[in-house]
């Protein structure tokens, strides 16, 4: 054989939770004629609290979540800076009732209590502590909490020589990261985000922050871009609204702070746009499905501008005839790029399969795979969304491609695939 399925299940864990700003809903007019909304009164309610009455209920709060989160006292701080609006008309109020303030108007959520899927896998830019002859590495996951809103989150893990995959162990705790910077472009913002450097890598989540991303951050295909100088690690995504999809983009080079840019052009209106590790031509190459249906090969000239591109591949094979999508992002060998791709057969069933294409020209198919290189196991098939596996990007390491994938939309799992074997089953 030569797939290998790994025993290594991430699963959603509904006790990881990160904190996060509460909005009351504003009661509408007629229930409240004066000009004080219900912030309003909260605040009010808070500051009219005596002292020793205000310092018993901080030390409560504290109490009950200070094990479940990094700084709470930083957190209802800056969560009071937000509020001055409402604090504004108390001439006087003491430290801890602007901490109360801040913890009233902030929320737990379980960010992955739903759903930790659809992962994509690069090296880690910070190699220490791989095993010899092997290298560590970085897992993406989509995870989904209440309401199906959808956020990035972080893994990391060794490869061994033999290609043995090992996942370190998840932090109990969980953060979202500071914004440091918004610019408004003509087709939305462009983000900057920061993480404190004291957390686990695992710690991270990465929660929708503008508009575009209101429902959900999903899907993110990452991959490790040669410049010609240097390595930058960048990601396209689906951002979505609860009403409208487009794809955006990720960039960072340390997975600690990160630059979200909404992507431009007719072929950005999709989803499921996956990077080249490297320009072509001198020009940026993405594969993308514009139509539903069939995988497109797309060129832009400056990284966020992507317009209408070529049809490449097509479904052929019972196992596909719904629809082709990629699965992340094309990896370079030496006999051409390898491209690892999803199919929909009947009863909507998602399989893994692989394509060829020429190294100098991708527009050239050299070969697929006529069935399935993975699909759903009768083990891995029950789910939110039963008999499905996918993926959103895998990781080349020596004679093998390190595959992991989602099952049935709920958890994650690892597969290996001798790349020398693979090539041998692919038909021209």
């Amino acid at each position: 054989m030569f797939l290998n399925r790994q025993a290594l299940y991430l699963r959603p864990d509904p006790s990881r939770v990160v904190v996060r700003p509460f909005k009351p809903a504003i009661e509408p007019r007629d229930l409240n004629p004066t000009d004080k909304t219900r912030a309003n009164h909260i605040v009010d309610r808070v500051i009219g609290l005596d002292p020793d009455a205000a310092s018993v209920q901080l030390a409560d709060v504290l109490e009950n979540f200070n094990g479940r989160h990094r700084n709470l006292l930083e957190t209802f701080e800056e969560r009071a800076a937000e509020m001055e609006d409402a604090l504004a008309p108390h001439i006087a109020f003491s430290k801890i009732q602007r901490q109360l303030v801040g913890a009233y108007f902030l929320h737990e959520y379980s960010f992955e209590a739903a759903a930790l899927f659809n992962p994509s896998i690069v090296r880690n830019p910070d190699q220490t502590g791989a095993p010899e002859g092997g290298c560590r590495f970085i897992l993406s996951l989509r995870a989904v909490g209440e309401g199906h809103i959808s956020s990035l989150t972080f893994r990391s893990g060794s490869i061994s020589a033999q290609g043995d995959v090992s996942i370190d162990p998840t932090a109990r705790l969980a953060s979202i990261p500071k914004v440091q910077n918004r610019s408004a472009r003509l087709d939305g913002e462009d983000v900057e985000v920061i993480f404190k450097l004291d957390g686990h890598l695992s710690e991270r989540v990465i929660f929708p922050i503008t508009l575009s991303q209101s429902n959900g951050i999903e899907d993110a295909r990452f991959v490790e871009f040669d410049t010609g100088e240097g390595k930058i690690f960048y990601a396209t995504y689906t951002a979505y609204s609860g009403r409208a999809i487009r794809s955006e983009l990720i960039e960072t080079v340390d997975f600690i702070s990160f630059r979200l840019t909404p992507l431009g052009g007719l072929a950005a209106r999709n989803k499921g746009m996956a990077l080249f590790p490297r320009k072509i031509d001198g020009h940026y190459a993405m594969i993308g499905r514009q139509d539903n249906e069939n995988l497109y090969l797309l060129y832009s000239d400056d990284l966020y501008t992507w317009e209408s591109g070529r049809v490449i591949l097509k479904p052929e094979y019972p196992w596909e005839f719904v629809q082709l999508g990629n699965c992340g992002s094309p990896i370079e060998l030496e006999e051409g790029w390898l491209l690892l791709t999803h199919g929909v057969g009947p009863i909507r069933k998602y399989s893994i399969g692989a394509v060829l294409l020429d190294k100098q020209d991708p527009t050239r198919i050299l070969a697929r795979t006529a069935e399935p290189l993975l699909r759903p196991e009768p083990a891995e098939r029950e789910g939110y969304v039963p008999n499905v596996v996918y993926s959103c990007g895998a990781l080349r390491h020596g004679d093998q491609i390190i595959l992991p994938y989602a099952v049935s939309d709920t958890f994650s799992n690892f597969a290996t695939i001798k790349i020398t074997a693979l090539l041998q089953t692919l038909s021209g």
